[in-house]
């Protein structure tokens, strides 16, 4: 489980979508957080934006960056919780081909690391949507350290090993 230094790293197109009702660009600094982890990566930053908690809208920004041709890849901060507002994902099940349980899971686990029981109040989830791979985080700074330094990282760097996201991209649409 190691970076592989003789292959080369293959920068994607990612966007970043905040999920709040009442963050702006000058108080999003979860969105901050993964901003700078996706540009110290290597990786394109296709797009940021901020989205409130409404699974409408949520949907109709993930179509956009589903059908894109730039956006590899979809992170979603907020609205994983257990709230009435919390929605996120309800708006990943409309937009899914594919369920990608194993990030939910692993997350979870991470976090209780850090947050103990506490942990079973998040509903981080990933999805597969025709080729776009899209990964719903919570809201907290200490949620996107966690699922960005700890899982995606990783798993979006093409020379991770034994192996990584990025490498199934080419064959995501075979039948």
């Amino acid at each position: 489980m190691a970076i592989d230094e003789t292959r080369t790293f293959q920068p994607i197109g990612i966007a970043l979508v905040t999920i709040s009702d009442t963050r702006d660009p000058s108080t999003d600094s979860s969105g901050d957080l993964l901003e700078a982890r996706v540009r110290e990566a290597g990786h394109t930053l296709v797009e940021r934006t901020i989205c409130p908690d409404d699974a409408a809208e949520i949907y109709d920004v993930l179509r956009r960056f589903i059908a894109s041709k730039q956006v590899d890849c979809v992170i979603t901060t907020g609205g994983t919780g257990l709230t009435g507002r919390d929605v996120t994902p309800e708006a990943l099940d409309r937009v899914k081909d594919k369920d990608i349980p194993g990030f939910g899971e692993l997350f979870r686990w991470i976090s209780y690391q850090s947050i103990g029981t506490s942990t079973i109040q998040s509903r981080a989830c990933a999805v597969l949507a025709g080729d776009t791979f899209v990964f719903a985080l919570p809201g907290s700074n200490g949620a996107v350290k966690d699922g960005w330094d700890k899982i995606l990282k990783d798993q979006l760097d093409s020379r991770h090993r034994p192996c990584n996201f990025v490498e199934l991209m080419p064959r995501l649409l075979e039948r």
